[in-house]
């Protein structure tokens, strides 16, 4: 029997939350679905770069997360984790592996430094490819730099028990599915009203900084794939 959808990730969602707008990708059909590496190498490397925001928040502190994928059966595929249940922040939650950089470090350098930690990802396997855009997290106390590598096979993961509880991958087909992925309207104090997107895997739900993060590879992608860069 199939794992049923969603995960128990706490979701604080505001009494007042409604339904946002469709996929961008709702137009894909299910051909147009099946998503390869090289699709997903031609849409970073030729994405506008992003607006910087570190500069415009001096009180964050900089992070960096590695979006791992990898090539299976002709269909791309992004590797994730599920954060440890004892963690201090985000426990359970669905991410990328990355965390603060050290003092000068760059984020290339410690997203590979982060996932070898966290999953066992060897830097030297890793062919960075691009960066996505900069977001801030938990009302700008981060910066988050997302640094899109692509493994040459399925690696050997090693989740370290320390951080993570579990690590596993989904294509990228499955994330365009219309049964996986929905928009929310959230109003945030001091923020107000934005979007909120939601990947409703099997036993897992993707939310907040990495489902942005996913969103936005996902519209590069169907975008390139459309003839729209």
């Amino acid at each position: 029997m199939a794992t049923a959808r969603g995960g128990e990730q706490h979701i604080p969602r505001p009494p007042r939350a409604r339904p946002g707008d469709p996929p961008p990708w709702a137009h894909l059909g299910e051909a147009r679905r099946a998503v390869t590496i090289d699709q997903v190498r031609r849409a970073v490397k030729t994405a506008a770069p992003g607006r910087p925001i570190a500069a415009t928040l001096p009180a964050a502190r900089a992070a960096a997360v590695l979006v791992p994928l990898f090539e299976e059966d002709g269909l791309a595929r992004l590797i994730l984790t599920r954060r440890a249940g004892h963690l201090p922040s985000h426990r359970g939650e669905v991410a990328f592996p990355g965390g603060k950089l050290h003092p000068g470090e760059s984020a290339e350098r410690g997203a590979l430094r982060e996932a070898a930690e966290e999953v066992g990802i060897a830097p030297a396997d890793v062919e960075i490819i691009g960066a996505l855009d900069e977001l801030a997290t938990v009302a700008g106390r981060f910066v988050l730099s997302p640094v899109v590598g692509v493994l040459p096979t399925r690696p050997a993961l090693t989740p370290d028990p320390g951080e993570v509880a579990r690590a596993f991958d989904v294509s990228i087909a499955d994330l365009l599915d219309e049964q996986t992925y929905h928009e929310e309207r959230w109003e945030l104090p001091g923020i107000g009203e934005r979007p909120m997107y939601f990947f409703e895997l099997a036993g897992e739900t993707v939310w907040g900084a990495t489902a942005r993060i996913v969103h936005e590879l996902l519209v590069l992608v169907t975008d390139a794939d459309a003839g729209g860069r």
